[in-house]
């Protein structure tokens, strides 16, 4: 067995594996210089924390306790502190020893046995790489999707002379912080936040460019919302709450009361309305005339992943109306020595530019041949009409009348860059069964690879243990999948069809991009398994009381306990 990656999705496929196949050998391939996959050491900038509050961004069976960890209830995690607990994690379940780091993979083909052969480049000094293959029967890439930046080309970079980076290397550039005056910051989401807050959290001007012909600011939330003030991780992961957001695959009698008649969508039209409300109250947009600049341009229900949490010691806000971060939502037409040029004439000098442009949403190797990326399920473009997507958005558009109401996106749009231009002409999204593998009848049949962490969700570590058991079970052939070929490829279009109407202004035209939708994403997997979904110890609890991880501490041992392995086969042609 074959993984890539040590991020979290990497180190709990490899664990759930060893745990259900001891005796299994798996080697665990990453380019990074250490463990941690986005949370590598290399990849520290200075500041960051975690979205999450201590307790929700663990693995079910490794508890983050304060006693080991050093974070107190009710706060943010550290970044460091994630990158301790993982490689914590690594060598309590005896994976680190099977890990090989500085080893990217860069391209991998189908064998004549049924497997893959990986070309990879191993770091062998400062400038050289030693290229190698490795075989491997089976194959999990668990590579995420902030893995290959979107670079930025903007007209004059070769003039510009000072620093111009992507947020990923903040660290490598972190001397700014001391060294620099003034900073430019391009980009709305997260990372630009982090970048504006950390430059002036030093004493750093900061000039913070959202393009007007961009998506513009992220909705940033408190970590407690409503006026109920209730904990904003586990409102989104508690049952009745969870169906207020139309789901694709949670089809109940309830949901599509709410979402299917006049009634149901005025009561679900008014719970959103009092949380973007709410949200805009809290973090006081309307207030000030800077402020009012980051208020974001599209209605909460429609946003996904792109939701942040604000998890700055103090407030950005005061930042920006104190004048320390300027906002500007303009264009960049072009560089000149250490200026920038604004579409509306401004010139704002500055010692760095940080570029928050993004990621490539897709694996960061290449699969030859190219067809394979269809085969795979992965993002590719195609020259064919895709009948049976049309059909899928006829079956959503049918049930969530809703979702025909699209919000009407920047007219002003146009990709940063090369790359962007290149993702927007991919046109057919990932397509993966379950969000994880293959639909193509020759790959089910195989059950030699799949994918884990290709979906944004605000559960990381629970999603990650989900689908590491999912896969294990799949790749073992100990996962029975009861549809006809031909289901199992219409609900991969379904569900991926989906995603593209409900998270429009996030990243559902791409990839799995679950926020409500989180939770019965959980109950389908844990059906998949034959484990109990409904998990809370009374009813009130199971409709009242947010999931979390600790619902989900003993899910492998109930599998194992629950399968003899030599008793139980797949039927994949059924």
């Amino acid at each position: 067995m074959l993984m890539q990656d040590t991020g979290v999705y990497g180190l709990a496929a490899a664990k759930t594996y060893l745990e259900i196949n001891p005796s299994a050998d798996i080697i665990v391939l990453d380019g990074a210089k250490s463990i941690g996959g986005v949370w590598a050491a290399e990849r520290l900038y200075p500041g960051l924390r975690s979205n999450n509050l201590l307790g929700t961004y663990e693995y079910s069976d490794f508890p983050m306790d304060e006693a080991s960890f050093g974070v107190k209830p009710g706060h943010h995690i550290p970044g460091e502190v994630i990158h301790k607990y993982l490689n914590a994690y690594a060598t309590k379940f005896n994976i680190a020893r099977k890990v090989r780091l500085q080893s990217k993979v860069y391209v991998v083909q189908q064998d004549d046995n049924a497997g893959w052969i990986l070309e990879v480049a191993t770091q062998a000094g400062e400038s050289s790489s030693d290229i190698s293959k490795l075989h491997a029967k089976r194959l999990i890439v668990a590579t995420g999707l902030a893995s290959e930046p979107l670079r930025v080309s903007l007209p004059g970079m070769d003039d510009f002379g000072a620093p111009i980076f992507h947020s990923r290397e903040f660290r490598a550039h972190s001397d700014m912080l001391k060294e620099a005056k003034v900073v430019t910051v391009l980009g709305g989401h997260k990372s630009a936040w982090d970048a504006a807050y950390e430059f002036a959290a030093n004493g750093v001007q900061v000039e913070w460019v959202i393009r007007e012909s961009g998506h513009g600011p992220i909705w940033s939330a408190p970590s407690h919302v409503t006026p109920l003030k209730m904990w904003l991780e586990k409102l989104i992961f508690t049952r009745l709450l969870t169906w207020f957001s139309p789901c694709i695959f949670a089809n109940s009698y309830v949901r599509r009361f709410l979402h299917g008649t006049f009634v149901g969508r005025f009561f679900v039209d008014t719970f959103w309305k009092i949380l973007e409300s709410d949200l805009v109250q809290l973090n006081g947009y309307d207030e000030h005339p800077e402020t009012k600049k980051l208020k974001p341009w599209n209605a909460a229900f429609w946003i996904g992943n792109g939701l942040s949490i604000l998890n700055f010691p103090t407030s950005i806000f005061d930042m920006v109306k104190k004048g320390q971060i300027h906002v500007h939502v303009r264009d960049i037409v072009r560089l000149s020595e250490k200026h920038v040029h604004l579409s509306n004439g401004e010139i704002l000098p500055s010692d760095a530019i940080i570029c928050a442009s993004g990621w490539k949403p897709q694996p960061s190797i290449e699969f030859l041949p190219t067809t394979l990326n269809a085969r795979l399920g992965l993002p590719h473009t195609s020259d064919q009409k895709n009948d049976l997507a049309v059909a899928a958005d006829r079956d959503i558009l049918g049930r969530y009348p809703r979702l025909r109401n699209q919000p009407v996106l920047n007219p002003k749009y146009k990709p940063l860059t090369g790359d962007a231009e290149a993702q927007a002409s991919i046109n057919e999204p990932f397509r993966l069964y379950r969000f994880m593998v293959s639909p193509d009848p020759d790959f089910l049949k195989l059950h030699n690879i799949g994918f884990a962490g290709m979906i944004w969700t605000l559960s990381q570590t629970v999603c990650a243990q989900m689908q590491s058991l999912w896969l294990t079970a799949y790749l073992d052939g100990k996962l029975k999948i009861d549809q006809a070929p031909d289901q199992v490829l219409w609900e991969a279009t379904l569900f991926s069809q989906f995603q593209k109407w409900r998270h429009p202004t996030g990243y559902g035209n791409m990839v799995p991009d679950l926020v409500f939708e989180t939770l019965p994403y959980f109950d389908f997997i844990m059906d998949d398994l034959g484990l109990q979904v409904h998990r809370k110890k009374t009813t009130f609890a199971e409709l009242f009381e947010g999931y979390g991880p600790e619902d989900y501490r003993e899910i492998v041992k109930e599998w194992k306990e629950k399968n003899v392995y030599s008793s139980i086969n797949i039927d994949y042609t059924h």
